[in-house]
């Protein structure tokens, strides 16, 4: 390793995967290691807290370890340590922040506590080195739903966000209801492709003070009534269609207040991520929208979308140039703010 090289050794732990890597000078990854807790939550519908907790005090040592061995660097090499500190499950949340303060203690190491969202949008730097703030990003997930401008590496503003359920909490909830299981996302996609999306018309909400927030809440609840509906006259119910009318709503909205706020802030580049960015649907659909409009999409790979650590190498690589330190008082902040420190 060249003396002028910044190795980042980063944990994340906000919810269901215990992940760590090794990233190098901020985009180049030599270690991406998860290990994915589903099939535990899979059996309860939907991620147990506690037992996500104990899982990630189980897995963190060896998940770091193998990091480590894959990449080809002992702590020795490491010149910081990255952790997700929030938003996220607090007591995930704190395993992880509490390995990488006892390593950044006992290897003299300068911490950096990243936040998750902003996890999420450094993501699209890994694989994009022509990407640069400022730009337009629209952050989905399972927890978040997040329009934000990129003012400049660790400086954003948020336009909008949800009010209510995420894009990817509602995904969950819906595929709950028509009988698909748990996680959401993917098995709600898939049922999709053979489903009509015209078949419902589901609603598309708009906040009236504020044109960039998001609230799905309201699908979640048309879809919960059209299933009852359908009962109750002992009509047919097509989880396909459901399905696909549903993902069509969602898609909607999400490319639509993106589109609009594209526009009025003049972007040429806009990137999405989080694990809903995976979406074959919401790309195909945003991909259209910016080439109408002369505008540059950019987004991870899928394995970067969902939570993962080498997007929390990449935040904290950024951070750490800026001069973000933190303390051994760090602490795991379950509701934590985007731009806050």
């Amino acid at each position: 390793m060249a003396d002028t090289d910044v190795l980042i050794l980063a944990i994340e732990s906000s919810c269901d995967e215990t992940a760590a890597a090794v990233v190098k000078n901020g985009t180049e990854v030599l270690s991406n290691v998860i290990a994915s807790q589903i099939d535990l939550h899979t059996l309860y519908g939907g991620v147990v807290p506690e037992l996500a907790s104990r899982k990630h005090i189980e897995k963190i040592n060896q998940v770091i370890e193998e990091a480590l061995d894959e990449a080809g660097v002992t702590l020795d090499d490491i010149t910081a340590v990255g952790v997700t500190y929030g938003p996220g499950l607090v007591g995930a949340l704190l395993v992880g922040v509490a390995e990488a303060k006892a390593i950044a203690y006992a290897k003299r190491l300068p911490l950096v506590g990243v936040h998750h969202i902003e996890g999420h949008i450094c993501a699209n730097y890994i694989e994009n080195p022509d990407l640069e703030p400022p730009f337009l990003c629209l952050v989905v997930s399972g927890g978040h739903t997040h329009l934000v401008r990129v003012l400049d590496y660790g400086t954003y503003e948020i336009l909008g966000r949800a009010r209510d359920d995420a894009a990817g909490e509602a995904f969950d909830k819906v595929a709950r209801a028509i009988g698909l299981g748990y996680p959401g996302g993917p098995k709600i996609e898939k049922a999709a492709l053979s489903g009509d999306p015209d078949a419902i018309p589901f609603p598309r909400a708009k906040i009236s003070d504020n044109p960039y927030d998001f609230s799905f809440s309201g699908v979640k609840t048309a879809v919960l009534n059209y299933i009852n509906g359908c009962s109750m006259k002992q009509e047919e119910i097509v989880p396909e269609d459901i399905a696909a009318s549903f993902q069509k709503a969602v898609v909607d909205v999400l490319v639509d207040h993106t589109m609009q706020a594209a526009e009025e802030f003049e972007v040429p580049e806009l990137a999405i991520a989080g694990g809903v960015a995976a979406n074959g649907a919401l790309r195909e659909a945003m991909r259209n929208a910016c080439e109408k409009r002369g505008i540059r999409l950019y987004h991870p790979s899928p394995v970067l979308c969902t939570d993962n650590a080498a997007m929390i190498g990449t935040a904290a690589y950024y951070e750490y140039l800026a001069g973000t330190r933190h303390g051994w008082d760090l602490n795991a902040i379950p509701n934590l703010k985007l731009g806050e420190r």
